[in-house]
């Protein structure tokens, strides 16, 4: 295996223990906890039925049946109600809840029992359905919590302890039984098996994973036991930053609920001024009776609260970054996804972004005289003892062709050039292209250069190996000389390779009336040939990270929102300038991750116009929300002052209609 580079001790241990394995992990029993426990529904309708009981008892019990009133009030309305009491004692405020507790109380007072404890019943059903609404919103995020191993099964020489998790440190080996969770980040040292990687990158079929295979903790093994090698401590795998996301996804609210919040406490002193008025003016200024005056001021006080307008906004957000994270996109926080949807240009990085970040051979070019195997057998062999990534390119190639590296001899750098060694008496050497214009190499006249396996193109003598590297470069390909014996015997040329999405992503968003531009390193020839193989209109190239800073404020500038997606260290600084910031989660780096305002969990570019379209509908959902709330509560207060509208239609169609705002919301769970 050439991916890990193991003492030979690790190898009997894993042999060794590889007869203990236990069969697959079984009766994993299902969660109906969330609907049987919901306290808050269990006291809606608990009120609920009792407040039935009280209304079919009251011709004939009627000490009974009030009896049975107040129980229900307080069945139903003791959680509200200790939640404005609080609110009013710490904050000094009032709330929607301390309204719909003083209407209910009020309509009692005046002999309305029924309709005080249908008021209850609804305002608490309601309550209760918001609740649930939220759990079930943050269940799909929060579930990451539950799938957090807490001890892992190390070997030391040759035995199995059990270990707590932060115990763990890089180089430990771990054995991980079939149906056990992976307990840190590591790669495969040996076995095989398939990973429901489902709670950390969001793919929805598992993948097989064999020697040299990264994992992840918090996925699932399947029915084959792993050697894993730990790569990182918890603190830094993958799973421990997505666990303290979450936390701060919890903990933030999107500043329209943050505004909200702060229009309840304003809005419910209005409300319960004009109702104290209303109580207090119209008998003396339009001669109401007392009962009269207080029974509108109730129905008031109900159609007026602000239930439905609380309730436009939370459920929404909730719901839109649940869907999301199902899609394997994380947010860490509702704010983010409200500045999402106003999101009027994308700024990819290039490098391990719109690319897949790892040069892989595109070309090989040699002399006639020069068989391809042989030279690429020669320049992996040398290479195979460098850890440039160029090298490991060349190298991988050899071994996806299936081609034997020889024997290598006296290997030594070339500083600020390459790298040489002896293959079979022949001095091979492999660098940059640095001064290729005065180099020459006879073998090339009247000769043809192998392209590839199949294609031969004639070069003409006159332009040399410069023109070819030119060419070459010219389409976006790093290209290396190849010398033996001191004659240039051919070019391997390689190049970041378009991530399969890529092109794709980035007309969908187009599609979107969104404008995608590329911000880059990279000289502006690679950039430019990345850009038109992707679609991208838009590219700046040749930016240290302080002008990709400089160019993402530009862009907001100039057409608005931007939403910066990068996976490195030099992205950080645009990331936090950007409106709002995207990390790689699979193979961006720890800073990135840690700047982000949401991370791309599965590295599918493709998924981005779908969730700024997502948040676009979450927008559209809150505005129609807030519109249905406000014309209910509108009509209703008009229809109490023109219509007499009765108390029980004022309770239905307020409570109704909180709770058809939150049913809105809930759609986007879909």
């Amino acid at each position: 295996m050439q991916a890990i580079h193991q003492p030979v001790h690790r190898q009997k241990q894993a042999e060794q223990l590889s007869s203990q394995t236990p069969g697959p992990n079984r009766g994993r029993k299902p969660d109906f906890r969330a609907m049987l426990q919901n306290k808050e529904m269990q006291s809606a309708l608990g009120s609920g039925l009792l407040m039935l009981i009280a209304w079919g008892t009251a011709p004939y019990f009627g000490t009974l049946s009030i009896m049975l009133y107040i129980i229900a009030y307080v069945v139903g309305g003791w959680t509200k109600a200790k939640e404005g009491i609080e609110t009013l004692v710490k904050d000094r405020d009032l709330d929607v809840n301390l309204l719909m507790i003083a209407a209910s109380l009020g309509a009692a007072a005046i002999g309305y029992w029924n309709e005080g404890a249908m008021l209850i019943f609804i305002f608490a059903l309601s309550g209760a359905l918001e609740s649930y609404a939220t759990e079930r919103s943050h269940k799909d995020i929060s579930s990451l919590l539950a799938l957090k191993p807490e001890t892992a099964m190390r070997i030391e020489d040759g035995q199995m302890n059990i270990v707590a998790i932060d115990d763990l440190q890089p180089g430990d080996l771990l054995l991980v039984k079939p149906g056990e969770l992976i307990p840190a980040d590591g790669l495969v040292y040996r076995g095989s098996s398939f990973i429901n990687q489902s709670s950390i990158t969001g793919e929805s079929l598992p993948v097989d994973k064999v020697a040299g295979d990264e994992v992840y903790a918090g996925t699932v093994n399947g029915e084959g036991a792993l050697y894993v090698e730990v790569t990182k401590s918890a603190e830094g795998s993958l799973f421990g930053k997505i666990i303290k996301m979450v936390e701060e996804a919890q903990a933030e609210v999107p500043d329209s609920q943050r505004f909200m919040e702060r229009f309840e406490g304003i809005y419910a002193r209005i409300v319960v001024g004009i109702t104290l008025l209303l109580i207090a003016a119209t008998p003396l200024l339009l001669g109401w009776t007392w009962n009269e005056a207080f029974y509108k001021a109730m129905v008031f006080l109900v159609v007026a609260s602000p239930c439905a307008l609380v309730s436009s906004i939370m459920p929404v957000m909730l719901s839109a970054m649940s869907s999301s994270a199902r899609r394997g996109i994380l947010f860490k926080g509702g704010a983010h996804m409200e500045n999402m949807a106003r999101t009027r240009v994308v700024a990819f990085d290039k490098t391990g972004t719109l690319t897949m970040g790892t040069p892989q051979v595109a070309d090989i070019l040699t002399v006639e005289s020069v068989d391809r195997t042989q030279l690429l057998s020669a320049v992996a062999a040398i290479e195979s003892l460098s850890m440039h990534p160029l090298a490991r390119a060349i190298v991988d190639q050899a071994n996806k062709e299936n081609i034997t590296l020889q024997e290598v001899e006296h290997v030594q750098a070339m500083t600020g050039w390459g790298i040489e060694g002896t293959v079979d008496g022949v001095v091979w050497r492999v660098g940059k292209t640095t001064g290729m214009e005065s180099m020459k190499s006879e073998e090339m006249k009247d000769s043809s250069i192998d392209l590839g396996k199949h294609d031969v193109i004639q070069v003409n003598v006159s332009s040399g190996w410069g023109d070819i590297c030119s060419r070459l470069e010219g389409e976006g390909k790093t290209v290396s000389v190849v010398m033996a014996d001191g004659e240039i015997v051919g070019l391997i040329a390689m190049r970041d390779t378009v991530r399969p999405q890529g092109a794709a992503a980035v007309n969908r968003l187009k599609a979107m009336g969104v404008q995608v531009a590329m911000l880059t390193g990279d000289r502006a020839r690679s950039a430019s040939v990345i850009a038109r193989e992707t679609g991208v209109s838009m590219v700046y190239a040749d930016l240290l990270p302080e002008d990709k800073v400089k160019q993402v404020q530009a862009l907001r500038k100039q057409y608005g929102p931007v939403l910066m997606v990068g996976d490195g260290v030099n992205d950080a600084p645009a990331l936090a300038a950007a409106t709002v910031g995207m990390g790689m989660g699979l193979s961006g780096s720890g800073t990135a991750l840690e700047v982000a305002d949401a991370v791309l969990m599965n590295d599918n570019i493709e998924e981005i116009a779908w969730v700024i379209g997502q948040a676009r509908r979450a927008q559209r959902t809150v505005k129609q929300n807030m519109c249905f709330a406000i014309t209910v509560i509108l009509a209703l207060i008009a229809g109490n002052f023109f219509r007499d509208v009765a108390l029980p239609l004022g309770v239905v169609g307020h409570e109704g209609s909180t709770i058809l705002v939150i049913l809105n919301g809930l759609r986007l769970l879909r």
